[in-house]
């Protein structure tokens, strides 16, 4: 029987998100319905608020989200009832070519649940990233259903759904940072102070934080970054080279999304150095290189999506080190705040004043 909740809506671009009725339908063969414990206010969810992912409103938004599954349907057995777990968008199907070679982080197949959560008039909702956590429950396919230790709060283990995972993915698993290596992270919002975090866990020994903002750098420096640059005042490239022997660093990371910040990550690595983007740009932007450049400085430019993460081993691996004192989740957290309160939250997110407000249930 179908069961009704509160939700975030968002009903048309850029207007400001309703607390609606949502109905969640009973699960279906390879469904699950998980009660919602915190749910993270991330970025994309405001890039869904303004149009800048589809135009397919209205939408439930929210995704970054941990809680207890409820339910399941039929034939599911990687999750049951009871279970505490993290929410994924990386379903991996298991089937498809990139799942066939061996690199389910690149699944191109991934699932989400069959069947349409709604309005009570029934309009169909959009749910954000397949999830749609900014509500009390949600309908997703079995496989988005990550279990994790549940030691770790809800409001920490919640934020590996997507921004904390995409930052330390995007050093770990796509730029391949590793012991000395010197790495510098430009914009030093959650994804980058996220980078930075992974960073000093994979043991780099030089970490530049690059930022416009001098909370968000001294944000930084408490995640492990040993310098810091206020692009405004300083160029960032010849910093960078002044602290790394002249040289640039190893692997550059560009977590802000904007041509101009990815070209002075490109200027600013090392000869063979590894570019990694893990910023989302806007989909009218264009990017222009010296092609003599990308080819003369050799090594690497990489795309982070989703931090090339597996949920399936690194959400466990991660919540691990949370537990073990060696990765500060909580620090991520500037607030907790309820569903009326995810309007506000977005206006303090355009103002750089939060890392994360994390919605509890």
């Amino acid at each position: 029987m179908s069961q009704q909740v509160r939700g975030v809506v968002a009903r048309g671009k850029g207007q400001p998100v309703s607390i609606e009725t949502i109905v969640i339908p009973d699960p279906g063969p390879g469904e699950a319905v998980v009660q919602i414990q915190a749910c993270g206010v991330c970025h994309t969810d405001l890039h869904y608020r303004e149009g800048g992912i589809n135009d397919d409103f209205p939408f439930l938004l929210g995704h970054e989200a941990a809680g207890i599954v409820e339910s399941v349907g039929p034939g599911v057995t990687g999750v049951a009832p009871g279970d505490y777990v993290i929410l994924n968008w990386r379903a991996v199907c298991g089937t498809c070519r990139s799942c066939l070679k061996g690199k389910p982080q690149y699944c191109f197949s991934t699932f989400n649940a069959t069947q349409k959560m709604t309005l009570t008039d029934g309009t169909v909702l959009s749910p954000a990233l397949g999830i749609g956590a900014f509500a009390e429950k949600t309908l997703v396919a079995a496989g988005q259903c990550t279990k994790v230790d549940p030691a770790a709060p809800a409001t920490a283990a919640g934020l590996l759904g997507c921004g904390v995972m995409a930052g330390i993915g995007a050093s770990i698993n796509t730029g391949g940072v590793s012991r000395g290596d010197s790495v510098a992270v430009f914009g030093c919002g959650g994804v980058g102070d996220a980078a930075i975090a992974g960073a000093r866990l994979a043991g780099a020994g030089t970490i530049i934080a690059v930022d416009l903002d001098d909370r968000k750098l001294a944000w930084a420096k408490d995640f492990g970054a040993t310098h810091t640059c206020n692009a405004g005042t300083t160029d960032p490239v010849e910093f960078i080279k002044s602290v790394t022997n002249g040289n640039g660093a190893d692997v550059c990371i560009e977590a802000v999304g904007h041509p101009a910040v990815y070209k002075q990550a490109f200027e600013a690595r090392d000869l063979a150095g590894t570019v990694v983007l893990v910023g989302v740009p806007r989909p009218d932007m264009t990017l222009e290189l010296p092609f003599i450049e990308v080819f003369g400085r050799g090594g690497q430019l990489k795309s982070s999506w989703y931090g090339d993460c597996l949920p399936s081993r690194d959400f466990p691996m991660l919540i691990s080190l949370y537990l073990q004192g060696r990765l500060d989740l909580d620090r991520f957290v500037s607030e907790t705040i309820t569903l009326d309160d995810v309007e506000e939250a977005f206006h303090k997110m355009e103002r750089g004043e939060v890392l994360r407000s994390v919605v509890v249930l």
